[in-house]
């Protein structure tokens, strides 16, 4: 039978309103920032969107000066009224949420039917749920009468930029804090047009500030905590940089959370639905292009399974359409940059060196642009590079077991603990499985799934603390 071909269907970019040049926002104000301006690139085709001023120390300095000048007010407000605040930004971002979706699938590569209808929609999700919370805050848990910590320093990455910027400014605004945000430098567009919500929604100068720049302006940041201007670091990006942060603010009074990398576990066994088995698995590593911190980047299948589920999972990659980022037919978009295209290439050609067997769907693929075919790996042992090392991107390493506690030793053979999956139609196995295994969050017959109320972060080198639900506000709330 013929395959269904699917006629192109682009979102038009014009929805998202591209300005010419866009300015930091520093105490209730768009202005030039004191760096250079840089222009921000679209790595479907690799084309300049706009041009953005980005911040320099003296922009830092104003940034948390006017924070804390806010914090008082702020803290002090109402908390119903703070809560007002909050509902009106979720509001804003719905009534432009087709123009944030358009704007962060041009800015980061990603789908539009993902940034239309998971980031933007969990976004402002985020904001009304701790609208909400933000005079129940004596019900949360954490004593009859929780203080606010004060100001937050917020560095955010380029995977999920509008919905890690809601993840963190949301639930510090509840509890009375006020923050200084850093997008990251090759997605800063969406944490912008936030700005400009915000601005729009009255709030108060100075409670929220966002600061565009590369790697010197979190730096700038962070050092502000460690000498006492800045009360608390949340921090979501590498491994690396945040053994950093975790150093350079050790001995301090400064509070840190840390939402770092991740090599999750999927575990499929033989008794498991397989083909809701891999739509699950297909969603847990190809969703964004696999530039998920909770990707399901190792897929553990039971030995006596393996062979029909790898044959299946081969077929239903050859349906998925890599392609322009603004069809809505696109199941994998761009990869988000140059760097990050050859650190896939890099350890996906350390898999074949390694012995790996690699394979990828025939795919035809755009000469501009970066762009990663979906791969798979079979014969991957545990110590082959693409099995221990975060690729962040869309290649899948294959493991089999034979036996729980075998499946349960080697997804915690890992250095990471943010996420792992269970397949099977045992109640009773998923809540064992769940139990021992290192991970914050461990999705039963589903991946992938995130919702407001319920928290998310990880054990081990996947950092600490919780984003997300009322363990969320535990981290901006001086308990």
């Amino acid at each position: 039978m013929d395959k269904f071909v699917y006629a192109p269907a682009p979102e038009s970019r014009d929805i998202a309103r591209l300005k010419p040049s866009y300015q930091i926002f520093v105490d209730g104000q768009f202005r030039d920032g004191a760096g250079e301006a840089v222009k921000t690139i679209n790595p479907a085709d690799e084309s300049p969107l706009a041009e953005v001023a980005e911040a320099g120390p003296s922009d830092v300095q104003d940034a948390v000066r006017a924070a804390r000048r806010a914090f008082g007010p702020w803290s002090t407000l109402p908390a119903r009224e703070r809560g007002k605040y909050l509902f009106r930004i979720a509001r804003a971002i719905q009534e432009r949420g087709r123009e944030l979706a358009v704007l962060e699938s041009l800015d980061n590569g990603k789908p539009i039917r993902e940034s239309r209808d998971v980031d933007v929609p969990t976004a402002a999700a985020h904001f009304f749920y701790y609208a909400g919370w933000a005079d129940k805050l004596g019900y949360a848990g954490f004593g009859p009468d929780p203080k606010p910590v004060g100001v937050a320093g917020q560095i955010i990455p380029w995977n999920f930029p509008l919905l890690m910027a809601a993840w963190k400014i949301a639930p510090a605004l509840a509890c009375g804090n006020t923050v200084v945000l850093k997008p990251a430098e090759t997605t800063p567009l969406t944490a912008l047009v936030l700005a400009e919500i915000i601005a729009e929604a009255d709030l108060p100068p100075g409670v929220v500030n966002v600061l565009a720049g590369g790697p010197a302006i979190g730096e700038a940041i962070v050092d502000r905590a460690a000498t006492g201007e800045i009360d608390k670091i949340a921090f979501t990006g590498s491994t690396e940089v945040g053994k950093i942060i975790q150093r350079r603010l050790a001995g301090t009074s400064a509070r840190l959370s840390l939402e770092l990398g991740g090599k999750a576990a999927n575990i499929v066994f033989d008794d498991a639905p397989l083909d809701q088995a891999v739509e699950g698995i297909v969603n847990g590593i190809f969703f964004n292009q696999g530039q998920v911190c909770c990707a399901g980047s190792r897929l553990l299948v039971q030995e006596s399974v393996a062979d029909e589920l790898v044959a299946s999972l081969q077929r239903r990659l050859g349906t998925l359409r890599v392609g322009d980022p603004l069809d809505k037919n696109t199941d994998v978009g761009a990869i988000n940059s140059a760097a990050q295209l050859a650190k896939i290439r890099e350890l996906a050609d350390s898999g074949v060196a390694e012995g790996a067997t690699r394979w990828s769907p025939p795919c035809e693929l755009p000469e501009r642009g970066y762009w990663f075919v979906p791969t798979v790996f079979t014969d991957v042992s545990q110590a082959h590079r693409i099995a221990r090392e975060e690729i962040f991107g869309p290649v899948l390493s294959v493991l089999t077991f034979r036996t729980p506690d075998e499946a349960i030793a080697k997804a915690n053979n890992t250095p990471y603990g943010l996420s792992a999956g269970v397949w099977t139609e045992k109640g009773s196995r998923i809540l064992s499985m769940a139990s021992r295994l290192r991970a914050g969050v461990v999705w039963a017959n589903t991946f992938n799934r995130f919702d407001p109320t319920s928290p998310f972060g990880g054990y081990k080198e996947s950092g600490f603390g919780r984003e997300g639900g009322r363990h969320g506000l535990e981290a901006y709330l001086d308990v």
